[in-house]
């Protein structure tokens, strides 16, 4: 029995499908969606010469409540465009595709307004490119389409789009991934205490000595082709870095706002192209929940009992608050606001979390109580591993602002002692080439977790004198290499940045106000002039002490969930809680990849501007310096740093 086809649209584009489909299948036509649509059809086209969204839209609308699997093809701007296949209940729609063509343009705010204007006005009129033959093109390639559908064979349309060049008749598939948010194929499931909970499992390590549960060979099948695309990709604009000490790769995460670059600094360029992609990933993870709907909305004081209390994570100074164009608001607990589910492994249940606390863009213009970054945040191969690789990260940002704010004379540490001879190469490397000496310090706390502060000293007379970075990891080693690619990443391309400026970051250090962005607090230390702020740890009478001397910490584990539950256990020990909340997306969770924010009350959350500080509420910041020796008795307010931290 011959398929049957349904031919929804005008013009001649499918004046010719029609031709074409009717010899082999029996097809129907329609003009528009005011017909009644006929049942039982095998496939429906919908095919303009032009671009009118409000029809594909409608399409849409149809064809879910039919369940009638549906192809398009138009034309926009100059070019042909097919795709995807759409099969109702099955997300990626043809709205999915069309916010990852918009969202991957440099013009996507113009495109998104022209989308809307046209959703309005019916469409375009005919494209001045929309000539005879490359509309018959666009037509022979739907048709090849429609074939392969029809006798069951993989469709190249399935979650791809096609883009023609309709002056050259050049053509490309490119592959994107559903719109969680979208409304029409995807819709979220309510955020509950039961997805919240978490029960650890078995995590094996790749190697004995790793401390990753997927390695990056096995990742390397799906990185790039799911994620990477110049039209289509969650992530686009791949850039190598040749001027860098170390091998720098870096991706473009597209938003609506603007782009974002995220870097992969490793010792290869393959490796670093994989870790940015996954930085990408993990910071689109965390700019709002896209893997389940927030539903809860009221107040502390109505949710005390099973909600965490958010001035247990550092808030602002109420002088702060009171500052004319302070961009945030005092918290109140009688205010409502919106809570997503997180869970605690002190309290082992599943706990109310600020969603302005869980995901870091929020705070900002939306009457937030304080500015939240990405602390915190990590991805990795099992939830197990995000949730190590998290906590790190929050103990690194506690450490270093810990020996900041109390101006902690660290243990100075020989790199020499580093058994490591890669690590030993790297250091050679970033002498030779960026002409850079590493000073390292000890900056472990009172949990015991390894913790590194670095600070890169300048032997050319340009450039950027003093650039500091961190690391945390229970291999102390590893935490030295996490530093050393930081620094190295900011060597050579900061110092024509500090020349360029200079005037502007010597102002800054005469008014620490004028720190208002995340660079600034590096560059300032960029100049001679602010070096004498990090004299109490430059200070070089101090001996030198080995990484056998000053690090204790036994990870022997084949297991990662094993050293992630030592972790917790030495927190619970010490009455701090580790609040978890699941970050994961749709599109991570595809390929078996999670993303957590980590939240431990009491450490301190990493903040960039000066007029920005959390400290208000976290009573470690005066206990731990006495608690390990620094000073002979708790710290006061006033006693804390005054000036803007160094973290780059």
């Amino acid at each position: 029995m011959s398929a049957v086809m349904l031919v929804v649209g005008e013009g001649l584009l499918a004046d010719h499908m029609c031709k074409d489909l009717s010899s082999q299948y029996l097809v129907f036509r329609q003009t528009d969606f005011g017909a009644i649509v006929p049942g039982s059809i095998d496939l429906a086209l919908v095919l303009h010469d032009a671009w009118n969204p409000a029809v594909h839209q409608k399409a849409e609308e149809v064809f879910q409540r039919t369940n009638t699997p549906w192809l398009r093809g138009f034309v926009s701007f100059g070019e042909g465009v097919i795709g995807p296949l759409v099969r109702p209940g099955t997300p990626g729609c043809s709205q999915c595709a069309d916010m990852r063509r918009i969202m991957t343009g440099h013009d996507r705010k113009e495109m998104w307004a022209i989308q809307k204007r046209l959703e309005l006005e019916g469409g375009m009129r005919q494209d001045p490119l929309a000539a005879r033959t490359s509309l018959f093109h666009l037509g022979h390639l739907v048709l090849a389409e429609v074939q392969r559908f029809i006798r069951g064979d993989q469709s190249q349309s399935e979650e791809k789009v096609c883009f023609i060049n309709l002056k050259t008749l050049n053509s490309s598939w490119h592959r994107f991934l559903p719109v969680p948010l979208c409304q029409v194929c995807r819709p979220l499931p309510d955020d509950t205490p039961e997805m919240a909970r978490i029960s650890l499992k078995k995590s094996p390590k790749v190697t004995s000595d790793s401390y990753r549960s997927r390695s990056l060979e096995d990742l390397n099948e799906v990185l790039a082709n799911d994620y990477l695309d110049q039209r289509t990709g969650l992530l686009t604009d791949k850039m190598v870095n040749l001027v860098h000490t170390f091998a720098d790769v870096s991706v473009n995460l597209p938003l609506f706002e603007g782009d974002e670059r995220t870097a992969g600094r490793t010792n290869s360029f393959a490796v670093s192209e994989l870790t940015a992609i996954l930085e990408g990933l993990e910071r689109y993870c965390g700019l709002e929940p896209r893997g389940k709907r927030t539903v809860v909305h009221d107040s502390y004081n109505h949710l005390k009992n099973q909600a965490l209390n958010p001035t247990e994570v550092g808030v602002h100074a109420k002088e702060q608050y009171e500052r004319p164009g302070f961009p945030f608001e005092e918290f109140d607990p009688d205010r409502p606001i919106d809570w997503v589910w997180g869970y605690s492994f002190l309290q082992d249940r599943p706990i109310l979390v600020p969603e302005l606390l869980a995901y870091y863009s929020l705070g900002c213009g939306s009457r937030g109580f304080v500015y939240e970054t990405s602390n915190g945040c990590a991805l990795g191969g099992s939830l197990e591993e995000a949730i190590f690789y998290g906590i790190l990260e929050v103990v690194e940002r506690d450490s270093f602002l810990m020996t900041w704010y109390a101006q902690m004379s660290l243990p100075r540490l020989d790199p020499e002692s580093i058994e490591d001879q890669e690590l030993q190469l790297m250091i050679e490397r970033m002498r030779a080439v960026a002409e850079y000496d590493l000073y390292l310090y000890n900056s472990t706390l009172e949990h015991g977790i390894p913790s590194i502060l670095a600070i890169a000293k300048n032997r050319k007379e340009k450039g950027m004198n003093l650039i500091c970075a961190a690391g945390s990891h229970l291999d102390p080693v590893r935490a030295v290499k996490t530093a050393v690619h930081e620094l190295a990443g900011m060597m050579l391309s900061l110092d024509e940045k500090l020349e360029a400026n200079q005037e502007e970051y010597v102002r800054m250090l005469h008014n620490s106000t004028l720190v208002q962005q995340m660079d600034d607090h590096g560059m300032l230390y960029g100049l001679p002039q602010a070096e004498e702020r990090l004299q109490f740890l430059l200070d070089d009478h101090r001996p030198l002490r080995s990484f056998n001397e000053e690090f204790k910490w036994q990870a022997t584990h084949l297991d990662l969930t094993d050293d992630l539950q030592d972790i917790i256990q030495v927190f619970r020990k010490l009455s701090l809680d580790v609040i978890v909340v699941d970050q994961t997306t749709p599109e991570t969770g595809r390929n078996g990849l999670y993303c957590v924010k980590v939240l431990i009350p009491g450490m301190l959350p990493m903040t960039f501007g000066h007029h920005l500080t959390r400290v208000t509420g976290l009573d470690r910041v005066f206990k731990v310096p006495m608690e390990l020796g620094y000073t002979k008795e708790p710290l006061t307010p006033e006693q804390l740093n005054p000036h803007p931290h160094p973290f780059p």
